[in-house]
Parts: C-alpha cells; sequence; structure tokens
C-alpha cells in the first residue's frame, strides 16, 4: 500500500466515521432531549453500555487484535484463504452467539454490578433496559467479524460507514418517542412501551449495522459458509493471541465496573440533592466528544497501517514497521494538539451547539468532563498504536501487561473521585484517563524499541514541540476574540450564552484557531502541515490557472 492509497483509505474511512458521528451526535442529542441526564438517563446509558463492555470483554479485542494478521496470512494459501477464514468465523460466530444468551439472562445482576446507590425502581427500569439491549453483544460480534474480513482484503471503507445506519434507526426510534411519549419521563412513569420503543429501536438499529457489511463482502466474492473443526489449521498462534487479549479485555473492564460505579453513584447523589452535574450519562457524552478527534484521525489513519504492518511482521519488514509507527505518531499531532486548545477554549459552548436539549449547566457540567479526558487525547492514540503494532506481531501478551497499568492508575483516580464532591467526579475521573493512557503509552514506545530498535522518536518530539508552540500561539487570538464575543453577543437572564451565540462562538474560534496554528506550524517548517494542505494548494492554483 502506497502512502497515497493509505492517505486515500485513510481519508474514505475518515469520511464514514464523519457521517457516522455527526449522526452519533444527533442521536445523543435527541436522546439527552428525550430523557436528559439525570437518573433515567444513567439507567439507559447503563443498560445500553453494557453489550458493548461485554462484547468487548468476550470478543471485540480479540477479533481486532486476532482476525487481520490471520486473514492476511491466510491470503498466502492455495484457496486464498476462504476456507481458514470460514473455519475462524464458525468458531467465532458459536463463541459469541452462546456468550450473549447467557450475559443476558444475567442481565439483573449486570445492571447491579455497573451500578451504585440505586434504589429498586431505578434498578427494574434499568434491568428491563438491559433484558432487551444485551443482544447487540452478539450483533457487534457479526459486524466486527465481517467488517475484518473486509479489512485484511483492503476494503475499508463499509466497516467505518455502517454505525451510519445503526444512527439512523436509533434516530429514528428517538423521534417516534419524542412525539409518542413527550421527553424527559419521570422514572417511576416508565411503561413496557416506552421501553421497548426506546431500547429495542437502538438494538435493531446495531443489527442493521452489522447486516448491511453482507453486500460489500458479496461484491469482493466473498461467501462465507460453516465450517467446523480448528485443528491443523494453523489457529494455535490465533488462540494463544486471543486468550491474552481476553485477559487484557477483561483487567479494562474491571477497571470500568470502577468507573461505572463511582459515576452511577455521582449522579444519584446529584439527583438527591437536586443539582445538575455528570453523572454516568452525563460521562457518556463526554466520552463521545472525546472519541470524535481519535476516531476521525487516529483510528482512521491506524487502521489503514495496522493491515500493512501486519503484512510487514509476517515477511520480516521491520524497516517498513518503523516508519509506519513515525507515520502514526506524526501524522494525528497536527490536528489533534490544537484540537486540545480547542477544547479548553471553546469546550462548554461546543456541548452546548452539539447538545441543544440540555441546559448551560448541563453542558457545562459534560464539558468540564470532556476537556479533562482531551488533555490526553494523543496519548490515547500513542497506546491505540502501540498496542496494534504487538498484534501484528501475533504478541498480545505486552498489551495485556499495558493494559493492566492503564487500569490500576485509572482504578486509583477513580478511588479518588470516590471522595471528593459529586460535582467533580467527573473531571477527576477524565483526569485519571488521561494521566493511566500517558503512563501506558510512554512505557509502550519505550518496550517497543525492543522489538523494532530505534524508533526515531527524536523527530517526533521536535514535531510535537513545533506543533504544540504552534497551537499555543493560536490559542491567543482564540481566546481575545472569545472574550470579545462573549462581550457582546447575546445572553439569557443568567448571564449564560444562548444557543445561537454558543455557535458563533464555536466557529469563529475555530475559524481563527486552526488557520493560524497551521500556518505558523508550517512557518516551524512541519512537514506534515504542508502534506496537509498540498492538495487544497493544488486546487486553489488550478482554479487560478
Amino acid at each position: 500500500m502506497t502512502d497515497v492509497s493509505l492517505a486515500r483509505n485513510s481519508a474514505l474511512m475518515a469520511l464514514g466515521t464523519v457521517v457516522s458521528r455527526l449522526l452519533g451526535f444527533v442521536r445523543t442529542s435527541t436522546l439527552t432531549g428525550v430523557v436528559g441526564i439525570g437518573l433515567a438517563a444513567d439507567t439507559f446509558d447503563v443498560a445500553n453500555t453494557l453489550p458493548n463492555q461485554f462484547y468487548l470483554l468476550l470478543a471485540g479485542g480479540v477479533l481486532n487484535a486476532v482476525l487481520v494478521p490471520q486473514i492476511t496470512k491466510a491470503a498466502t494459501h492455495d484457496d486464498g484463504g476462504h476456507e481458514f477464514v470460514n473455519r475462524l468465523l464458525t468458531i467465532s460466530f458459536a463463541i459469541i452467539a452462546g456468550a450473549t444468551v447467557l450475559v443476558t439472562a444475567l442481565a439483573p445482576v449486570l445492571v447491579r454490578l455497573f451500578s451504585q446507590g440505586w434504589n429498586e425502581e431505578a434498578l427494574g427500569l434499568a434491568t428491563a433496559f438491559a433484558f432487551i439491549c444485551l443482544p447487540q453483544v452478539l450483533l457487534y460480534g457479526v459486524y466486527t467479524l465481517l467488517g475484518q474480513v473486509l479489512n485484511a482484503r483492503g476494503h475499508f471503507a463499509a466497516y467505518m460507514w455502517a454505525p451510519a445506519v445503526a444512527n439512523v434507526v436509533a434516530i429514528a426510534g428517538l423521534v417516534v418517542f419524542r412525539f409518542a411519549f413527550g421527553k424527559q419521563v419521570p422514572i417511576g412513569e416508565w411503561t413496557p412501551s416506552m421501553i421497548w420503543l426506546l431500547a429495542g429501536t437502538a438494538t435493531l438499529g446495531v443489527a442493521a449495522q452489522a447486516l448491511v457489511l453482507v453486500i460489500p463482502l458479496r461484491r469482493i466474492g466473498f461467501r462465507y459458509r460453516p465450517v467446523w473443526g480448528v485443528r491443523g489449521y494453523g489457529l494455535g498462534s490465533a488462540s494463544r493471541v486471543a486468550l491474552w487479549t481476553f485477559a487484557a479485555i477483561g483487567v479494562s473492564q474491571l477497571g470500568f465496573i470502577v468507573t461505572s460505579k463511582v459515576m452511577t453513584r455521582a449522579g444519584d447523589l446529584l439527583h438527591r440533592a437536586g443539582e445538575v452535574g455528570a453523572g454516568k450519562a452525563a460521562y457518556g457524552v463526554a466520552f463521545l466528544l472525546f472519541m470524535l478527534p481519535h476516531s476521525l484521525i487516529t483510528l482512521s489513519l491506524v487502521t489503514a497501517l495496522f493491515t500493512r504492518m501486519s503484512q510487514a511482521a509476517h515477511a520480516g519488514r521491520t524497516s517498513e514497521i518503523v516508519d509506519d509507527v513515525a507515520r502514526g505518531l506524526k501524522m494525528p499531532a497536527v490536528v489533534l494538539l490544537p484540537a486540545t486548545v480547542a477544547a479548553v477554549l471553546l469546550g462548554a459552548p461546543a456541548v452546548r451547539v452539539a447538545f441543544p436539549g440540555n441546559s448551560p449547566e448541563e453542558a457545562s457540567a459534560i464539558a468540564g468532563v470532556m476537556i479533562a479526558m482531551m488533555l490526553g487525547i494523543l496519548p490515547f492514540g500513542w497506546l491505540y498504536l502501540v498496542q496494534r503494532v504487538y498484534y501484528a506481531y501475533e504478541d498480545a501478551k505486552t498489551p495485556f501487561y499495558l493494559q493492566v497499568v492503564v487500569t490500576v492508575v485509572a482504578t486509583v483516580a477513580n478511588l479518588i473521585a470516590a471522595v471528593v464532591p459529586p460535582e467533580r467526579t467527573g473531571v477527576v475521573v477524565g483526569l485519571g484517563q488521561t494521566i493511566s493512557n500517558t503512563v501506558a503509552a510512554v512505557l509502550g514506545l519505550w518496550l517497543l524499541r525492543r522489538v523494532l530498535g530505534s524508533l526515531h522518536l527524536r523527530s517526533t518530539t521536535q514535531l510535537y514541540v513545533r506543533v504544540a508552540i504552534a497551537s499555543v500561539v493560536a490559542a491567543v487570538p482564540t481566546g481575545l476574540v472569545v472574550w470579545l464575543l462573549h462581550q457582546v453577543l447575546p445572553q439569557d437572564a443568567d448571564g449564560n450564552l444562548t444557543w445561537a451565540a454558543s455557535l458563533v462562538v464555536v466557529v469563529v474560534g475555530l475559524a481563527v484557531l486552526f488557520p493560524v496554528a497551521l500556518a505558523v506550524a508550517h512557518a516551524l517548517r512541519v512537514r506534515e502541515v504542508a502534506v496537509l494542505l498540498d492538495p487544497v494548494v493544488r486546487r486553489v492554483r488550478a482554479r487560478r490557472g
């Protein structure tokens, strides 16, 4: 895969992610408008998060770590790897289906495990939601299995575009709910029809997300047929990777249980006191905002890099992997460092714009958690890249140790968060996430040098310093413009900017910050900025010519 094709694949995936994430914002904004961010919202958030957590525990990371390297190697088989892939899919489908039945039956236990301080009424509502949402575990498994077959064969777009379908279905369900039942239904007034409509359309959306991948698979000539039996087909190394990856995800989920308990407890305390603050649902919204730049920039790039790193690792071409690690470290920073500054300066109005159903106080609470997370957006991407390098070498043991580091550090922060005032809990949890990912990422890069030799980090560090300087320089005029806009734009009776005024602040702030940051970085000879801007410059020159 050339740099041009890498850029094309990354851009295509990023476009799909943009559409999916924008629809995700619409979905979350509509959801918060319907159920708010209070106790009822927390019950649905816990229930609808359970499938993601248990899918990750049972298969998600395992499939992502195992399938691409294994399918890439299988492509050298006489039949192009078709039988091997069918065997791998068959055993994976069977395991995920069995696990889905088990976790769905355990819904009441799981709701209690992931919550803290709720009364029986809240537990009952969350359990009802969970029974309908937990079958998503199987559907997420089908989506990932089919998607990784496409990725391993160099077809990336459909996998990134499919979540848009899920969001469209879920949004439709929320719109129907809004017209049928109103909004922010109190915790004790939920009827079976309400529960089935809200949770059922969420699950139906995930089903559509999985099934839509059948179309591109058929177009590339792949036909799935169940084939049982795994002995003698080279799955021994895959099973070892799967076991270590399962252990890593297990450690991660133990940590998330603590996070969930801490955040649901904070939300319950705020609800009892009649105060506005960040509970579990608000934490979920903040995490969605945090994941947007990671998904658009780092995830799209590393997904494309992972396939060719797996090929290079299988062929023993270490220098190519070193080059790809450098790309994965440098290219996202050009956008993510200015994005971090943007989050600090524009966080509250951005949340207000993205989720107009929330009050200014709710938006401020969400923004505080999001900013704490955004401070660690780059280290989060480093760790994601390092893990994929090890998976390319079919080494899942080292990522397991790194995940232990993440979980231990984050859990210490969560325990601290549990004893601070509840309105500050979410910020402390977010800072703990930033610190834990930074520690693990630095350790991972240090360990990676033992596998690859020099990673040429000096040039990467120089790029980071230059882009950081450019971002700080850009923050000065941006901060001044934001302050001036706050003085002249309309505000409500409590002194908060209106939604329209918040939109103006965000648009103008971004229009100042990013061009100034990129211009300064370009003046400081950051080559990646030129690569980023070259297509735009060429088009402008062509039109002038």
